[in-house]
């Protein structure tokens, strides 16, 4: 080892920077090197593209992340018309599908939506910022408690946690106090009707600027301080394979995307946080193939609805004034489009799902003029239940060695079956889901479970485990078994089943990494 180690990190999205970080906050002399296939969208890189003010600025951002390159810096890969709901649970804008349908698409018959963003920043240019703690079953039992009571608290506070966001909206209060009217008897202390935990900084105008990779790199980006000096970030640079010499890795070979020049850089340690996808495609590609490798796929399936709020049922709570007020401070942000947002958080066994209720003034797409909720004064919420999947090794990706993708890497092929343990769950999500709309308002658009993949929270593919028996891909410390050196990050290392946004707990696994990491260079 020599008295500057190197670490290089592939993939730049919240869990490639937290390693980053970590890494460099724990360890005196390394230095890190990351590479991203994708373009760098802002002017800080790893910005939300959602604080973009300027309409035309913001989507010519989301399309510089659907794919590696188009024109002079971006191939746009696109989306089905009519699949792009800004703030929804549905594939999004900045995001391009795997199975998109052109040469070297992946296959993904049974999992449909599945997508993914390639740009600096990752998903986190383009999450919804929900960042609530997992609870009960859908922590990792094999993590002390009072460790990851640890790490959690370091996730939040590397992506600027807010608890109570939107807590002082008069309307975001009232949607609160009718939804506790009707669940409020139902739930444990503490696992109620409140408000969501998001990732951003108030700011003094009431808005959010929220947070994307740029809050977790914190001082790597700040060129005044010591940590900037050993970190280094390129962009469109695609790593094309992971080099071993035994049960160690020496480093990864590098394509210039600007340039097609490729090179092979040296490493003392690497982290390979792409996605949930491409993380066990470079491996494979490498040939690191541990058995559970892109197996054990879950997600969160999602049934949503769009309700307009009741007048009469709203104005129990808040005043016309209130509303009035609410909506010129919502003038001032128009860019944004989520004015609050409120939970009802996954508890066992009475509630093994997770609510989510977005409040606007306007609804997540255009109604008919003569529909009687168009134009509805108390505006309308965009609410969705996520539910668990539970891992099984039948569910995931494979990679064959004979067909390439548009990449050319090995190509993708998703296996991905709800069993009758997630469709009895759904039913009573959906049930529920129906019982928030009737407290709330008028369904304009009902109830209805969304295509697998909409979630974008994928998981499980590199999950992390206790003992090399063939049913994960890295060990508690998401250190890839049988290589001595190169580590895993991302939603895909989680191995329980959720209901909870990821990217919070994929933090925290990701801070035990890298401190293990730093640990190891010593």
């Amino acid at each position: 080892m020599t008295d500057t180690p190197t670490v290089v990190v592939v993939g730049s999205g919240p869990i490639g920077a937290a390693y980053a970080r970590e890494v460099l906050e724990n360890h005196p002399t390394a230095r890190v090197v990351m590479f991203e296939a994708g373009p760098q969208l802002t002017p800080v890189p790893g910005q939300s593209v959602r604080n973009i003010a300027d309409p035309e600025e913001k989507e010519r951002a989301r399309e510089m992340s659907q794919g590696p390159q188009a024109g002079a810096h971006r191939e746009s890969l696109g989306l089905p018309a009519g699949v792009v709901v800004e703030g929804m649970f549905t594939a999004r804008g900045g995001t391009h599908l795997i199975d998109f349908g052109g040469e070297g698409s992946g296959h993904a018959p049974s999992f449909p939506a599945a997508a993914a963003s390639t740009n600096v920043g990752g998903m986190g240019a383009h999450w919804t910022c929900a960042i609530p703690r997992p609870h009960q079953s859908e922590k990792i039992s094999f993590i002390p408690d009072d460790e990851w009571e640890t790490l959690i608290g370091r996730a939040e506070t590397l992506l600027h946690a807010q608890s109570a966001a939107f807590a002082d909206s008069p309307i975001g209060g009232a949607i609160r106090a009718l939804l506790d009217e009707e669940f409020g008897a139902e739930l444990p202390e503490g696992r109620g009707v409140g408000t969501l935990p998001v990732a951003g900084d108030p700011q003094p105008d009431g808005s959010m600027v929220w947070a994307g990779a740029d809050a977790v790199f914190g001082p790597l980006l700040d060129a005044d301080s010591p940590l900037s000096r050993r970190f280094q970030l390129h962009d469109l640079s695609l790593v094309r394979e992971v080099v071993r010499d035994g049960d160690r890795v020496t480093g990864v070979v590098v394509e210039d995307l600007r340039t097609r020049e490729t090179r092979t850089v040296a490493a003392d340690a690497v982290v390979v946080a792409a996605d949930a996808f491409r993380t066990p495609q470079l491996l494979w590609a490498s040939g690191i193939r541990p058995a559970a490798l892109g197996r054990y796929l879950t997600e969160h399936p999602v049934v949503i609805g769009t309700v307009a709020l009741d007048a009469d049922r709203m104005s129990r709570h808040a005043t016309e004034e209130q509303l009035a007020e609410e909506l010129e401070r919502r003038a001032q942000n128009a860019a944004d489009p989520v004015a609050a947002v409120n939970r009802i958080p996954f508890s066992e066994p009475g509630h093994p799902y997770s609510l989510q209720v977005m409040y606007a003034e306007r609804p997540p797409f255009e109604l008919d003029p003569s529909n009687p909720h168009a134009g509805n004064k108390w505006g309308y919420v965009n609410m969705g239940y996520g539910m668990r999947k539970r891992p099984r090794v039948e569910d995931g990706v494979t990679f064959d060695d004979d067909e390439r993708d548009y990449r050319g890497f090995p190509n993708m092929t998703i296996e991905y079956a709800l069993t009758d343990a997630e469709q009895a769950e759904i039913d009573e999500a959906t049930e529920r889901l129906r019982r928030a709309g009737a407290a709330l308002g008028a369904f304009v658009a009902g109830p209805r479970l969304l295509p697998a993949g909409s979630s974008l929270h994928y998981q499980g593919t590199t999950r992390i485990g206790q003992a090399d028996d063939g049913t994960s891909v890295a060990d508690a410390y998401s250190r890839v078994w049988g290589v001595e050196n190169l580590w895993v990050g991302g939603n895909g290392t989680i191995p329980t089943a959720t209901t909870v946004n990821p990217t919070l707990m994929s933090v925290a696994i990701a801070v035990r990494g890298a401190r293990a990491l730093a640990a190891s260079l010593a």
